[in-house]
């Protein structure tokens, strides 16, 4: 049995739901999305500290799904938008819960996983340096980053990034990352 993205979007769904989407992940998507969080948290008395962490660990997020989102195949656009993701804001106890999810080949799931692993590995003041070594030595790709995104989310938001890689069809996987928000773990950067 293959995994279910509209299963786990209606799990995602439940609960403190600030903004939940699915679909295609566009440019217009990505304002929207910023300015109704932006409204939301303003009209809950969020603390500014709070709102403008989570806004930037959004900006991040949404920046990652929209630049490394793939093009999925002809036979996978008859259930999903060629450029599918799918974006859950919500809030879980004291923390907010940024989760994305998207598809990706089979083939990129070993460089991601090392990544993020690493990333997890690190310490604070580790991951200041390797933000930093980034910015300077690292040329931009050609989806526009340079490998900072991921980094900048561990820094700004002091916990570690949970992700899972669910087999879906043939050699695609749907590849979810959670990233939790929360004050106590919040850190001046």
């Amino acid at each position: 049995m293959s995994f279910d993205v509209h299963e786990y979007y209606s799990k995602l769904n439940g609960g403190d739901v600030l903004v939940a989407f699915k679909g295609s992940i566009t440019t217009d998507l990505i304002n929207n999305i910023l300015e109704e969080i932006e409204e939301k948290m303003e009209g809950a008395n969020e603390q500014a500290r709070i709102r403008k962490k989570v806004y930037n660990v959004l900006v991040e997020s949404l920046q990652n799904l929209y630049h490394h989102v793939e093009e999925l195949p002809e036979k996978l656009k008859d259930d999903f938008d060629s450029k599918f993701g799918i974006l859950v804001v919500s809030r879980e106890n004291e923390a907010y819960k940024i989760s994305t999810g998207n598809f990706i080949s089979s083939e990129k799931i070993k460089f991601l996983k090392d990544k993020i692993d690493k990333i997890n590995s690190l310490s604070k003041e580790e991951l200041k340096d390797m933000y930093k070594f980034i910015l300077n030595h690292q040329k931009l790709s050609a989806k526009g980053g340079g490998g900072l995104g991921l980094v900048d989310i561990a820094r700004k938001t002091g916990n570690k990034l949970e992700y899972t890689f669910q087999h879906y069809q043939d050699d695609y996987y749907f590849f979810n990352l959670d990233v939790f928000i929360s004050e106590e773990n919040q850190n001046k950067t």
